[in-house]
């Protein structure tokens, strides 16, 4: 989920389970045109996969967003869950479409509301009481139900966010990020890292706990440096619609830097939706608007990398 997101699912949908493309065009108008969908971008030649999106987040149904997303060449999205219900959900539409795969967990700022409560309810589940360590067990144990089912790929996302938590909170989401680690190892499932401005402790616990075989930090977000490090460990690197910003100079350095073999493109949607569309919906069908852009940063045709994008998530989640 997007670094400035809130953290858990709302109620998910009733439906549950050659040459160069021009270039994207920014809209014209006021706020109608603000919240309206991007149109649809070129199809891609080499068919890829959204490695990371929320289908129970966006607008209309699953059928439609597959359908949109497999008309420009996007025929394979990883649903991702963010609390026990949101799992659960995804699990379910990865076992109803078989576009679709499912990575299950409590996001790092979902474990600190577990075990301390959320008494503003700004995590759009409303006013919660605080249930202690019982209550983070108890979740966790359902994730873990739910990780052994086979049409689940991954575990996550998971991992450390020092933005939205505080001090106070810490110990719980560090508590959280090591028992998914446990989890995602045992289970042989693919680790999915959500990491908000907390690069040196998720390595580090990476190191202690011992990694996954797959891991995938979803939405890059660290420096060339980083990138480095985390290639010589093996682990995948995610790149959702914000390399595509003017401001991003640091995720294109650390783009440039990346193995292609341990590269992934997401949308994160509904968050972070590309340039020229930011600030518009996101959605699994705008995956060619960022590839696009990473080829050009990799200094690769469109083609060559939707050809290794699409053996990575492959190999990534298991499919």
């Amino acid at each position: 989920m997007a670094p400035h997101d809130t953290g858990s699912a709302p109620t998910p949908p009733a439906s549950a389970p050659s040459g160069t493309a021009p270039k994207a065009q920014a809209p014209k108008g006021g706020k109608a045109a603000k919240d309206a969908p991007p149109p649809l971008p070129a199809p891609l030649r080499v068919p890829v996969a959204d490695s990371h999106t929320h289908l129970d987040m966006q607008q209309g149904t699953v059928d439609e967003a597959l359908a949109k997303a497999a008309s420009v060449g996007v025929t394979t999205v990883v649903q991702v869950g963010c609390d026990v219900a949101g799992s659960r959900w995804a699990a379910e539409t990865a076992a109803a479409y078989e576009a679709v795969h499912a990575a299950v967990a409590l996001h790092p700022n979902e474990a600190p509301r577990i075990v301390h409560g959320d008494p503003d309810g700004w995590s759009r589940q409303g006013a919660r009481e605080p249930g202690g360590g019982a209550a983070l067990d108890e979740a966790l144990a359902a994730i873990d139900a739910l990780a052994a089912l086979p049409h689940v790929r991954g575990v996550g996302e998971t991992g450390l966010d020092y933005f939205r938590t505080g001090a106070d909170g810490m110990a719980a989401q560090e508590r959280s990020f090591r028992a998914h680690i446990e989890i995602a190892k045992r289970h042989g499932k693919a680790l999915v890292i959500h990491d908000r401005e907390a690069h040196a402790d998720v390595l580090r616990i990476l190191r202690e706990e011992g990694a996954p075989e797959r891991t995938v930090f979803h939405c890059y977000s660290g420096d060339a440096a980083m990138a480095k490090e985390c290639a010589a460990a093996g682990y995948f690197l995610s790149f959702a619609g914000n390399v595509t910003f003017k401001n991003a100079r640091p995720l294109r350095d650390a783009l440039a830097v990346a193995p292609a073999e341990l590269l992934l493109v997401e949308t994160d949607a509904p968050f972070l939706t590309p340039a020229p569309f930011r600030g518009r919906p996101n959605a699994p069908y705008l995956i060619p608007v960022t590839l696009r852009a990473m080829a050009e940063v990799k200094g690769v045709t469109e083609d060559t990398l939707a050809t290794a994008v699409a053996a990575n998530t492959a190999r990534a989640f298991g499919y």
